[in-house]
């Protein structure tokens, strides 16, 4: 068992001039080091996961000061992360006066700098997966990380579940490639199978041992609710408006609060409502990823230094960062897993010993339902962390083409190596081929076009790309992050000249999306960086927009990245809830007996059964089921079902969906063909309509289009960057459009659509999600025949006809909506 002896004096004195003792997994982690060995420490918020991470590298570096080249590469999902990670470095390294130099590299590190690191690197180097990426394809790579010896990946459990973890899986095998000595060191939070994500640090071949696994008990208890409100929530909605005033009051009450939000549309709503309720002046601030930058940093030094109050804010502060001294943190909305929830709530006191303090507030009474099933899982420490990735092909290649454009490669050798990287272990070498062919000529029907031409193969065999341009088209054009289109939105100063309105230039305030800001005309307003503002115009590339003192329900921006969906995990304890009368005695009584008119209206649905209500109304023939499986997997089920209604000739006219249930309609009575035979659900819901029907949907679907997209931008196929241009969003999507059209009519099994597919059916349709359940209840579909709507059918027949605008006005109408349809139920 190691002790406080192993580490060196000067640290001992260190960590007991601040009144600290070394903690028992820091000597784990330092003992594993000394070993040889890589590890994962797996450990909740406040565990000094970071110092434990850094202190074998630290003791190494003391202890060889004339020491040159790299040594410990740092790796973190966030620029901002890694920059505050570097500054809290400083301090012992300074303290102890030892001859470490730490430097960060990111996008915002200038080009002189970047090029001085690579010439004179530092000992220490914090970075990001898109910055790894260049660097590995530099070509004095080899020469740049020969000295390494160390990689800390920091928030390990959430850069493997995105196509950024594959990116930085196949570098880390390029840095095993380049530094055979290399181990490494994940740090994560809780995680269910710590066993998976530690695959991920170690090359996947025999002979490789596995990391040694570090795991740290759960420290103090959270001290965690739901927000009691006055007002009942509604049975619709994401803004939670009826505990505006039990949120700001809490806000008042504390001494910093983080409100975390899910959406960056609902950031903006609740910014706006929080600071009409401000009659004491409080210092409020607003934080996500579509704000400018500089703004972004103001709010994150002023947090840093205790000038504020509060901030609302997206995933952009879900991750490590010590941001002053938060002692509340408010979920706003519910949670969609458990994992999540404690990685937001660990923002508040970010310390093992002391509980954290958190609030969630639901949005709705199905999202009341989801955060009490949250709370106990959090009270069991349950876990719903996601399943390991596949990696996606389009981050294969280009990945192929950055190794090309470190130098020669040998394909045979570089199959191996990147089928060592987790996500890739299973890789067939058709694929590798497949990707490789791809990246060299675009594939069969687009080899004669010498723009898709970027690796050619010499007579020595080996792969080198093809001419200079390709290698700075390359670097200008890495990640696997797409944005959807993105127009700045730039503040004018209007002046008056002939009698006309003249608009001039100002600030900008950040970025909207391109679709958001077509939909504007002059003269309207909208909300933005937490001000009303009002659209001039749209001129290149920028939305003009001035201040204004109000606007007539001013819209608010949505963003196309903004939905996490329902973790399985959760929906399941939801559905449980839901059927278990006995449960309901610890929910809002407005909830129980929401759930009780169910009971005598309707019935409940039941786990591993699935409800199907129908009923007329309006002249409307509905059926609304209840699935409990995501917004995603619901979308895509109400596009198949609404094909086979068509089939069954009952005339559907369309349908809605939410997380929890969706609803579809038309001119022709379904219950009434269920009842009489001419109907059957087991057949409307048979699996096999994950078959043809989805591949004919997705063959007139533009959602095709639009992950065709996604995955030709990744792969190189179209660069959005070049020096002196960069291409608008309408000239990406014309010029991925063209060529899909192309591939589908002579190269249906291009390596592009291959993973357009794959990409569609993980993510945006969550195909494997709704192909468990309807496996799941195959047997056990439930009809019933109702008269009028259910009381639980109004949380999703709201959602018909709804506009995603948010305002006052909207939740009024939305109100009046709900309790005319709630008299309606309980006739």
């Amino acid at each position: 068992m190691p002790t406080a002896a192993a580490l060196p004096p000067a640290f001992t004195a260190w960590f007991a001039g601040r009144g600290w003792h070394v903690r028992r997994h820091q000597l784990d982690l330092l003992a594993s080091a000394r070993a040889g060995r890589s590890a994962l420490l797996v450990a909740p918020t406040g565990a000094g996961k970071t110092l434990a991470g850094f202190l074998p590298s630290l003791v190494e570096l003391a202890q060889a000061p004339d020491r040159a080249g790299l040594h410990t590469l740092y790796i973190s999902p966030l620029k901002a992360l890694a920059v505050d990670i570097a500054r809290n470095l400083e301090a012992p390294v300074t303290e102890m006066g030892l001859p470490v130099k730490i430097e960060t590299r990111t996008g915002d590190t200038p080009a002189h700098k970047r090029a001085r690191q690579i010439a004179r690197p530092p000992h220490i180097l914090l970075t990001t997966p898109e910055q790894l990426a260049l660097l590995l394809a530099h070509r004095e790579a080899e020469t740049f990380f020969a000295s390494l010896r160390r990689v800390v990946l920091d928030e390990l459990h959430a850069l493997v579940t995105s196509k950024r973890g594959d990116l930085l899986s196949l570098g880390l095998m390029r840095l095993f490639a380049l530094a055979p000595q290399v181990t490494t060191v994940g740090l994560s939070a809780t995680v269910r199978e710590p066993e998976v994500l530690a695959r991920y640090l170690v090359p996947q071949r025999a002979g490789v041992a596995a990391p040694d696994i570090i795991t740290v008990k759960e420290g103090a208890r959270p001290h965690i609710g739901i927000l009691e409100s006055r007002l009942a929530p509604p049975l619709a909605g994401h803004t939670a408006l009826h505990a505006m005033e039990e949120i700001y009051r809490a806000i008042r009450d504390h001494r910093l609060s983080l409100v975390f939000v899910n959406t960056r549309m609902q950031a903006e709503f609740v910014f706006q409502e929080l600071w009409r309720l401000n009659d004491d002046g409080l210092a409020i601030a607003l934080h996500h990823g579509s704000l400018d930058a500089g703004q972004r940093r103001r709010v994150e030094a002023a947090m840093a230094e205790g000038r504020l109050k509060a901030v609302v804010c997206t995933s952009t502060l879900d991750l490590g960062i010590d941001w002053g001294d938060v002692d509340l943190v408010i979920n706003v909305g519910a949670p969609k897993g458990a994992s999540r929830l404690m990685q937001r709530i660990g923002r508040a006191n970010h310390r093992l010993d002391e509980p954290s303090k958190a609030f969630l507030v639901p949005a709705n009474r199905f999202e009341v339902l989801e955060c009490r099933a949250a709370l106990d899982a959090v009270a069991e420490a349950a876990q719903d962390t996601p399943d390991a990735r596949t990696g996606a092909l389009e981050v294969l290649a280009q990945h192929v083409l950055g190794r090309a454009c470190a130098g020669p490669f040998d394909a045979d050798a570089f199959y191996e190596e990147v089928r060592g990287a987790a996500p890739y272990a299973g890789l067939s070498r058709r694929d590798f081929d497949d990707v490789v062919a791809f990246v060299a000529t675009g594939g069969y029907a687009l080899r004669s076009y010498e723009r898709f031409a970027r690796i050619v193969r010499g007579k020595d065999g080996l792969w080198r790309v093809a001419n200079p341009r390709v290698a700075q088209q390359y670097r200008l054009n890495v990640g696997t992050i797409v944005e959807e289109p993105m127009l700045r939105v730039r503040l004018a100063r209007p002046r008056r000249a002939g009698g006309m309105t003249v608009v001039r230039g100002g600030r900008v305030l950040g970025e909207v999306e391109e679709y958001f800001a077509e939909g504007l005309t002059p003269g309207d307003t909208f909300v933005f960086a937490g001000e009303v503002l009002r659209f001039e115009g749209i001129h290149e590339n920028e939305v003009i927009a001035s201040r204004t003192a109000a606007g007539t329900d001013p819209k608010v921006p949505s963003y196309a990245g903004g939905k996490f969906p329902l973790s399985s995990f959760l929906a399941s304890r939801v559905r449980h809830m839901i059927a278990n009368p006995d449960d309901w005695h610890r929910l809002p009584k407005p909830v129980a007996n929401w759930l009780m008119a169910q009971k005598m209206k309707s019935r409940l649905p039941r786990p591993g059964e699935l409800l199907v209500e129908t009923f007329p109304r309006g002249g409307r023939y509905y059926l609304v089921t209840y699935p409990f499986e995501g917004r995603l997997a619901h979308q895509t089920l109400g596009m198949l079902l609404t094909r086979r209604l068509e089939r069954a000739r009952l005339r559907p006219l369309g349908f809605v969906a939410n997380d929890y249930g969706l609803a579809a309609w038309g001119t022709a009575d379904i219950g009434l063909a269920v009842t009489q035979g001419r109907l059957s659900l087991a057949d409307l819901f048979a699996p096999d309509m994950l078959g043809d029907d989805l591949e004919d949907w997705l063959a007139e679907s533009a959602l095709m289009k639009r992950t065709f997209r996604h995955c030709a931008i990744i792969a190189g196929m179209i660069e959005r960057r070049f020096p002196g241009q960069e291409k608008t969003g309408r000239q990406v999507t014309m010029s991925t459009d063209l060529v899909y059209d192309v591939l589908r009519r002579h190269e249906p099994d291009h390596v592009l659509l291959r993973a357009a597919r794959a990409d569609a059916a993980t993510g945006l349709l969550d195909v494997r999600r709704l192909g468990d359940m309807l496996v799941r209840v195959a047997g056990r579909i439930v009809h019933a025949p109702l008269d009028h709507l259910s009381p639980l059918s109004v949380a999703v027949m709201l959602e018909i006809g709804r506009e995603m605008v948010y305002g006052e006005a909207a939740e009024h109408m939305l109100a009046e909506a709900e309790a005319a349809m709630m008299e309606e139920a309980m006739r």
